[in-house]
């Protein structure tokens, strides 16, 4: 039964250290929610296993905490410097359909993450990006060049056309063979494709993309 009662009075305490946070804290996690949330945790699972320690001192610790929280937030506020270190400006990934990848490097955000993002955000294509940010939160953002932002076909009662995802063929330089495959070519096809149709080498090749109409999307380095 103590047991119980440890775990309902930490479970009610933290509610409560929730509400007194605000939504803030768990709407997104910066670099100080994120330190928060774990010192919490830490503080409050001590007593929940160990019989030996009382909850008054994690209360009393966690109330210590939430105050200085409380405190750091206004601090943030009212201070641009403080802002700065907790809240970073956004860093650009893809500026004008073209890859940023040395803030890709800086951000350790693989062209594999960034595709997935993408398609989450229902966009198939890099280079229909006029921008896109790595949030301070962890999230990133996706505007869409204005070019491609028109009307959709449903607005002039025009046949929907079948989606079709773009295949990523070279990824860092390498040559993804199992995509070439699907598409019915292989890698002869492709060296050919970037040597006449881009005159560069698979190695200066950050990303390329192939269209259903086998039309290559490429992406160099420091582009």
């Amino acid at each position: 039964m103590q047991w119980v009662l440890r775990a309902v009075v930490a479970y009610l305490f933290l509610l409560l250290v929730v509400k007194v946070m605000g939504r803030r804290s768990i709407s997104q996690l910066n670099i100080l929610d994120f330190a928060i949330s774990l010192v919490i945790g830490n503080v409050i699972a001590h007593p929940l296993s160990d019989e030996g320690l009382g909850l008054t001192g994690a209360m009393i610790t966690m109330g210590v905490l939430v105050l200085l929280y409380s405190g750091s937030v206004l601090l943030v506020l009212k201070s641009p410097r403080a802002r700065v270190l907790v809240t970073p400006d956004p860093m650009p990934l893809v500026r004008r359909g073209q890859l940023v990848y040395p803030n890709m490097k800086k951000a350790r955000i693989t062209i594999d993450y960034l595709l997935s993002e993408a398609r989450k955000a229902k966009i198939e294509d890099i280079q229909k990006l006029s921008l896109a940010l790595w949030e301070p939160d962890g999230t990133i953002s996706f505007f869409e060049s204005p070019q491609y932002q028109g009307p959709t076909r449903n607005d002039f009662d025009l046949p929907s056309q079948p989606f079709n995802l773009p295949k990523v063929v070279i990824r860092e330089g390498r040559a993804d063979h199992r995509a070439l495959e699907e598409a019915g070519l292989d890698e002869a096809w492709l060296l050919q494709a970037l040597k006449t149709e881009h005159y560069i080498g698979q190695k200066d090749v950050l990303l390329a993309t192939l269209d259903e109409s086998r039309r290559l999307n490429v992406f160099i380095y420091g582009r």
